[in-house]
């Protein structure tokens, strides 16, 4: 059903979106990218939420009605359209990049400033923000929230697979680096305790934090 539902050009275009939206996203938002009106995005987003591909929470607001938050759902396939053009370049890149120590630092870096990009403003929700991001991304991340304020996360797809064959140690620490960077922004206070690769062909790669703001 999930095929069927992003043969259409314009929910493409929506599930490909809330990564550089911070993961999450209000339907005048998306209308707003789109240049479209919210009812018809709504529409389309109604639809996609039926077919398991994005989920809806209502949002308290100061006056009036609750508001429409968006997400990819977690367990939503990749989002977009895995072109093979790109997958091929992708490769290549991973392939081209040497994975020494420095360079993997810098690396380390980049996705840092990437994450903090693609991190949504402040939070009152960072573990919440966090699941978005990476849901967004493509990983389809299974967490785990304890009460004094920790995530643990198993990601049950790596949407990078391809490239991850050719060089795990320069796209897992791109990733690594990204993490840290959304977790900057999201909740400073919080820390990175636990990155852990896996067979990207089994997923399962463990990503922990601590210091989140405590589950309710």
């Amino acid at each position: 059903m999930s095929a069927d539902l992003l043969a259409q050009s314009t929910r493409r275009r929506l599930l490909g979106l809330f990564a550089e939206l911070g993961g999450s996203a209000s339907t005048g938002q998306l209308a707003a990218r789109l240049a479209m009106h919210p009812n018809g995005i709504r529409a389309h987003l109604t639809r996609m939420e039926a077919g398991g591909l994005v989920v809806r929470r209502r949002v308290p607001q100061p006056r009036g009605r609750p508001r429409d938050q968006w997400a990819v759902s977690p367990a939503a396939s990749a989002p977009g359209e895995e072109l093979e053009a790109y997958r091929t370049v992708a490769r290549w890149l991973a392939r081209s990049v040497p994975a020494t120590p420095r360079r993997l630092r810098d690396i380390e870096r980049t996705g840092i400033e990437i994450g903090r990009e693609l991190a949504p403003a402040a939070s009152a929700a960072p573990a919440q923000a966090m699941e978005d991001i990476l849901a967004a991304l493509g990983f389809q991340p299974q967490v785990e929230r304890t009460a004094g304020g920790d995530l643990i996360c198993r990601l049950g797809n790596c949407p990078y697979s391809d490239s991850v064959r050719q060089n795990q140690p320069v796209v897992c620490m791109l990733h690594r680096g990204i993490t840290r960077g959304v977790l900057e922004q999201v909740a400073p206070g919080a820390t990175l305790e636990r990155f852990v690769p896996h067979d990207p062909d089994r997923a399962g790669c463990e990503i922990d934090i601590a210091g989140l703001a405590p589950a309710a």
